[in-house]
């Protein structure tokens, strides 16, 4: 800890005081005299008697944070210096750090690092290993980054306020953990290259990962999948599987499709089935009972068809009107669309709803990659007079989404026919996850121990694009990630067998890119030219190419993922293959990367791991990274952000070098934006959270028409969209104060 020697005020700060503290603040860069002179009043006016140093460093940190501003940016380091001179004091007590085994074997003595290190290094290996941090890489926080990182990722006693680590040391160690198995003559080099790609923030890795590698909890997929089946013991398992998972740090996505609807009969008709509202308030409980290792509190996300008999009451579940019985507001719901739903829609006809314990076969092809067997199937289905259902106008009940999905913002929107025909799998697709760029299969468990039902999971990173300077530094990040993740499937611990068996079959993985309006900005190119679309096209499919290669080159050495013959590759249908053409009107940018070659060697080796790319939400990483979160917009040059050290003021990148530059939320035309995306889904395997941006204030009566609404909901089906995340409003007053986590609701599965 700090030196707590007590300071004697006595009303105002002497000169010789004032020097001692000048000179640790201007340690951290020059400053100009005005802004000096209102430093030292506000400190004057906040000092009292037998104040503590540490008292005193905390209240100019927040003076000197307060001082942060668009013609100020320097300022933000000035504070993160000062935050750091508190965490090197908590650490180490002082600026020189001990070595890294000191403080690993330290933190293993008391319980909060894991002890697997201790057998797989050597001597030697820790000391070239400690010889290659560099704690200078701090000095690149600004103070958001810094204050988020230290609030939210570094291991600590949260109850008594006691930090174990510093970032430098984080990251190597995340690094030493993932790659100890690793051969001898290639174990340092990936270190190595991971550590310097995590500490100049050219990757960035989830909560999951980022707090959890390095501590006994074995737990770092981001996303669960669970698949409710219609039966007792399947909805009471699945329930417990929240609670496990929700526990260990995953976002929950949940498939309540297959439930049959309010009033079916069960069993010899004795019982009257209660409908989807009561479960749904048993597993909103369970995911809000468990915190997430005190950094957050769960989160959920729900499915179910367009055709579900209590489709018209699922999609009004967030809305204020109606009371507790009727509502289940703390969880999100996505509607799962499908082409003759839309063809319906434009017809403006009936559609029919069913319970789905009558239509298990219409459920399945649903799910399928043959349209028109569906559409048969769902007429065949319609004729039929020995089953319970009933007509809705296909038109308003698509009104009624999108209008919901304006109201509350959280109404998403699943395109099951793209989700299965540009998929990376054979097997169908039925759900997506929280944050809606996970689409992997799923089946019912039917008990916690159940090893034949199928619990999704994914692992996710992503690659800040705007801190990368060449095209070609994709290809060693998309080898180091992959590598990394992979491993991680076998080191941590699953605590449903279902959960273990199909993750380490399938080995998922959902590598993303973020950072993507910095990188714009620093192109010179705005989002919504052809060159903007042509320069992303050619990136992403560096990218995409990178992680296919990297993978096969796992399986090659390593060996082929079992689940391998599952998936759309196996059959040498890759992404490219299989993409929504109507793309290709968006772009002029052709193919560059050797895809026949890759083919061939897919082909002859397989692949490691049956998905590789999505791109999540990336809210809390973009504020330790300082790049914009994800493949969003950023919202306004200056943000602050709500923290429980108060408002935390964060600049866009390079702020005084491409202020500009910058296209901001709620200034885009949504229309534009999906199109850029549309470029990027081209070559992901899984999909993307994709949100839109509506400035009320540019609308009469602060209302969106509702044609804008859905032709912006047409587009990206279009153009070949497989999902839609959050559909965000502003007033236009130019207040923006938003939760550090308010991008994913709970935080679980973003970045």
């Amino acid at each position: 800890m700090m030196d707590v020697k007590i300071v004697r005020f006595s009303g105002e700060i002497t000169d010789y005081e004032w020097c001692v503290w000048k000179d640790i603040i201007l340690s951290n860069g020059y400053i100009d005299d005005e802004t000096l002179y209102e430093i030292r009043s506000r400190l004057e006016q906040q000092l009292f008697n037998c104040i503590s140093e540490n008292q005193v460093l905390d209240i100019l940190i927040r003076i000197i944070a307060d001082t942060i501003d668009i013609d100020k940016p320097a300022m933000q380091y000035h504070a993160s210096r000062l935050l750091l001179r508190i965490v090197m004091q908590e650490v180490h007590g002082g600026e020189t750090p001990c070595t890294l085994k000191t403080l690993y074997s330290r933190n293993v003595s008391i319980g909060v690092y894991d002890n697997a290190l201790m057998e797989m290094y050597d001597e030697a290996s820790w000391e070239e290993i400690n010889a290659y941090i560099n704690h200078e890489n701090n000095l690149s926080f600004t103070y958001a980054g810094l204050r988020q990182m230290v609030d939210k990722y570094l291991v600590q006693d949260r109850i008594h306020k006691t930090l174990y680590e510093t970032p430098q040391e984080a990251f190597m160690l995340i690094g030493m953990f993932m790659f100890m198995k690793e051969k001898r003559e290639i174990r340092k080099g990936l270190i190595f290259s991971f550590y310097d790609a995590l500490s100049q923030f050219k990757v960035s890795l989830p909560t999951p990962i980022i707090s959890g590698v390095r501590t006994p909890l074995r737990q770092f997929s981001s996303c669960c999948l669970i698949d409710v089946g219609d039966t007792t013991d399947s909805i009471l398992a699945s329930n417990s599987a929240v609670g496990y998972y929700t526990a260990q740090r995953a976002g929950i996505g949940l498939n309540f499709g297959r439930i049959r609807g309010k009033d079916a009969k069960i069993r010899d008709g004795s019982v009257v089935h209660t409908g989807l509202i009561p479960f749904m308030k048993i597993y909103e409980s369970t995911t809000k009972s468990f915190t997430q290792n005190s950094i957050r509190g769960g989160g959920s996300t729900a499915t179910v068809p367009f055709f579900h008999w209590e489709i018209e009451q699922f999609i009004r579940l967030k809305n204020n009107k109606g009371n507790e019985e009727n509502r289940v507001r703390r969880m999100d719901f996505s509607i799962a669309l499908h082409k003759v739903f839309r063809e319906r829609v434009r017809e403006d006809q009936m559609i029919t709803l069913f319970s789905m314990e009558e239509c298990a076969p219409l459920y399945q092809s649903m799910y399928g990659k043959d349209v028109d067997h569906f559409r048969d199937v769902y007429e065949a289905f319609e004729a039929r007079l020995d089953i319970r259902k009933r007509e809705v106008s296909a038109r308003e009940l698509y009104v009624a989404i999108i209008q919901e999905r304006f109201e509350t913002g959280r109404i998403y929107i699943l395109n099951a026919d793209h989700v299965n025909s540009h998929s990376s799998f054979s097997k169908p697709i039925y759900m997506s996850n929280l944050c809606q760029e996970i689409t992997l299969p799923t089946s019912p468990i039917q008990s916690v121990d159940d090893t034949n039902g199928e619990i999704a999971m994914c692992i996710l990173s992503n690659i800040n694009l705007g801190k990368i300077d060449f095209i070609e530094e994709l290809d060693d990040l998309t080898r180091l990630l992959v590598r990394f993740l992979d491993n991680l499937i076998d080191y941590q611990e699953y605590p449903l067998l279902s959960a273990a068996r199909v993750t380490q079959k399938r080995r998922s993985l959902g590598i993303g890119i973020s950072d993507l309006f910095h990188f714009l900005a620093k192109q010179g190119v705005e989002y919504d030219k052809k060159k903007a679309r042509d320069l992303v096209h050619e990136y992403m499919e560096r990218f995409q190419y990178g992680l296919i290669r990297s993978s096969m080159l796992l399986a090659k050495e390593k060996g082929m993922a079992e689940g391998f013959h599952e998936t759309m590759y196996f059959s040498g249908v890759f992404p490219i293959d299989s993409y929504c053409r109507t793309v290709d009107q968006l772009h002029e940018e052709g193919l560059k990367c050797d895809w026949s070659k890759l083919r061939e060697e897919v082909k002859r080796y397989g692949m490691r791991n049956t998905t590789l790319s999505a791109i999540p939400p990336a809210a809390s990483s973009s504020i330790v990274s300082n790049s914009t979160a994800g493949v969003d917009p950023p919202r306004m040059h200056m943000t602050t952000k709500l923290s429980k050290h108060g408002p935390l003021v964060q600049l866009l990148p390079d702020i005084e070098k491409y202020y500009s530059s910058y296209s901001l939320a709620w200034g885009i035309s949504n229309a534009s934006y999906i199109k850029l995306i549309a470029v990027i889904q081209k070559f992901i395997d899984q999909s993307i959270s994709t949100n839109m941006y509506y400035d009320l204030s540019l609308y009469e009566n602060e209302r969106v028409p509702i044609r804008e609404l859905i032709e912006d909901e047409l587009t990206a089906y279009k153009y070949g969209l497989k999902t839609l995340y959050y559909l965000n409003t502003h007033d236009g007053s130019g207040n923006e104060m938003e939760k550090v986590e308010s991008s994913c609701s709970g935080g679980a599965c973003e970045v």
